[in-house]
């Protein structure tokens, strides 16, 4: 349970901003909750120290999400048969059912879910690292002749992030359910030429 003394026998963590991270991954992934008090203990560590590490709580809640959206992104794209608009489309849908389907982010999301939606719907650490992976995927496709956009590569991996955020959190932002159908429908428009669809991703 967060908070509770480590057993004289447990090994040393190692000291700094990484320990710091890894505790809190570990606390999340638990489904409990992420308390500095608590993890500086658990650290070794006093608050002003653990403060200095991350900055802040919010700041390293947004680094803890956006390492569990880079662990997700990457078990998604894992064996995603298909090429060009095709993969990107079905690695897309794998990972945003993964996201919507996690327990520990349901857990974290129940507890405060005014500070989920500001860390993930803005422009922040969690974008950032979702932009760079899709930013990657797409250039991949492109060098291997199989994609052709007319948008810069990074914009257009933006674009799509934040449309798959708006619709796949809308059910914190007032609607009843997540809409991961209606954000492929517009990522494929962005992605393929006008006319050409390929249909629902198979999953």
């Amino acid at each position: 349970m967060s908070g509770s003394p480590v057993p004289p026998d447990a090994p040393a963590r190692p000291a700094g901003p990484a320990a710091a991270l890894a505790a809190a991954s570990e606390h999340y992934l638990r489904g409990e909750p992420i308390e500095m008090s608590a993890l500086a203990a658990e650290l070794g560590v006093g608050r002003a120290t653990l403060y200095r590490w991350v900055g802040s709580r919010e700041r390293l809640l947004g680094a803890v999400l956006a390492e569990m959206t880079e662990r997700t992104y990457r078990v998604a794209a894992r064996g995603v048969a298909g090429d060009g608009a095709e993969r990107i489309i079905r690695v897309l849908d794998r990972f945003m059912r993964a996201v919507v389907d996690a327990e520990p982010l349901k857990a974290f999301t129940e507890r405060e879910t005014r500070l989920f939606i500001r860390l993930a719907t803005m422009p922040g650490t969690i974008e950032d690292r979702a932009t760079e992976l899709l930013t990657k995927e797409i250039q991949a496709e492109i060098d291997r002749g199989r994609l052709s956009v007319p948008l810069p590569t990074r914009t257009l991996a933006q674009a799509i992030v934040r449309v798959a955020d708006s619709f796949m959190y809308a059910h914190y932002l007032g609607g009843n359910r997540p809409e991961i159908d209606q954000a492929l429908e517009v990522v494929e428009l962005l992605l393929r030429p006008c006319g050409e669809s390929s249909g629902p991703p198979e999953r």
